[in-house]
């Protein structure tokens, strides 16, 4: 059986499109998407007649159809804009899609995750985060949910369990633990919009979100401490060509390089292709140190020692998506890595894993660029 789908009438409708349409104007500009304004919309009529929430519902679904899933992450997890009460108007809008695409799901999946992440609390202990007080934060948003979970739902504590046991990165992204993730999301079909099952997504989502946030802050100070070990062996540089960088990588630049990333990756999720950047430079610095498998392209190289300042990644709580907090200005020593790092970070059109970075990154700063005017 399909479940109920909210049906809005012609006011709710007008009042959600009034809610969103500067988020989705807003969210135009910055991605440059091609889309004339909404008339109707931009004249703020209180009592609109049918045709004109028609067409105002026409312009919603349009921009539905053009932003993108990682578009909406980025966005979301970057601008002051959208508060509690616009995360919920958007939950509800896609909700009330009669068809609901695989992208529309994606979305659904990620507000909810995005809104319980504001409404919990910073210190939150993952144990209390059971399916009851989910549910209960949620309410706003999905209404009383009520009934036993049912048996296939079990799937994402395995899944959970299974993150748990990760030991890095690199074994999160490529273990097969986000694709059990994944394949639980795809098989649950239309029953993933029964709202005991968007708990128990939301759930999921906001603990997996957790376990990889504390896998990279191991694999930053496990990259950290090995720089120090080679600079005490009298280590200068580092073949880093697996991690898209030089094959003479000065230590003191891959140093600066994770510090602009501990402050890059403080919106709890980033994405793919920097990811992968990262799990390939704890490989580069274990290789250096003789503990890892070296990579076809790498050579050993014996260089002088130099003295920079000793730094480790505190493990403290993360803040919240939209405050990433102030960012130390980097050195023109990382200014070499500014192409790569601005790929990596606009590779997020096929995230690795489902998470958000600003599209445009500057490594050279420690923080993202400016919005365009």
């Amino acid at each position: 059986m399909t479940p109920a789908t909210p049906q809005q009438d012609l006011s709710a409708q007008w009042n959600t499109a009034r809610r969103l349409y500067p988020i989705y104007f807003e969210l135009a500009r910055e991605f440059v998407i091609d889309v004339k304004p909404c008339a109707d919309l931009e004249g703020a009529i209180d009592s609109p007649g049918k045709e004109a929430v028609e067409h105002a519902t026409r312009w919603l679904d349009e921009m539905d159809e053009l932003i993108q899933v990682h578009q909406l992450r980025q966005y979301l997890q970057t601008s002051s804009l959208v508060d509690q009460n616009g995360l919920v108007s958007m939950v509800q809008h896609f909700l009330a899609k009669p068809i609901k695409s695989e992208a529309i799901r994606d979305k659904i999946d990620f507000l909810l995750v995005q809104y319980f992440s504001q409404m919990a609390p910073t210190a939150l202990p993952d144990a209390e985060v059971d399916l009851g007080y989910v549910a209960d934060a949620l309410g706003t948003v999905l209404g009383p949910v009520e009934g036993k979970p049912p048996v296939w739902l079990n799937a994402l504590d395995r899944v959970l369990e299974s993150a748990r046991h990760c030991s890095s990165l690199d074994e999160l992204l490529h273990g097969g633990v986000l694709e059990q993730g994944r394949k639980a999301k795809m098989q649950a079909g239309d029953l993933f919009y029964m709202p005991i099952a968007l708990a128990a997504f939301t759930r999921f989502g906001y603990l997996m979100r957790r376990a990889f946030f504390r896998l990279m802050l191991g694999d930053l100070n496990q990259i950290l401490d090995g720089l120090n070990e080679l600079e005490e062996k009298g280590v200068h540089t580092i073949d880093c060509r697996r991690a898209q960088f030089s094959a003479e990588e000065p230590i003191l630049r891959l140093r600066m390089i994770c510090q602009s990333w501990k402050v890059m990756f403080q919106a709890e999720y980033s994405s793919g292709q920097p990811l992968r950047m990262l799990v390939d430079l704890r490989a580069s610095v274990e290789n250096a140190l003789g503990r890892g498998k070296p990579a076809e392209a790498e050579v050993e190289k014996p260089s002088a020692k130099v003295k920079p300042a000793a730094a480790k990644v505190s493990a403290k709580p993360v803040a919240k998506p939209n405050a990433a907090g102030p960012s130390t200005p980097a050195k023109p020593a990382a200014k070499a890595n500014t192409k790569a790092m601005a790929a990596a970070a606009n590779s997020a059109a096929a995230p690795e894993f489902e998470v958000s970075v600003a599209p445009e990154w500057d490594p050279e700063s420690g923080s993202p660029k400016a919005k365009k005017k």
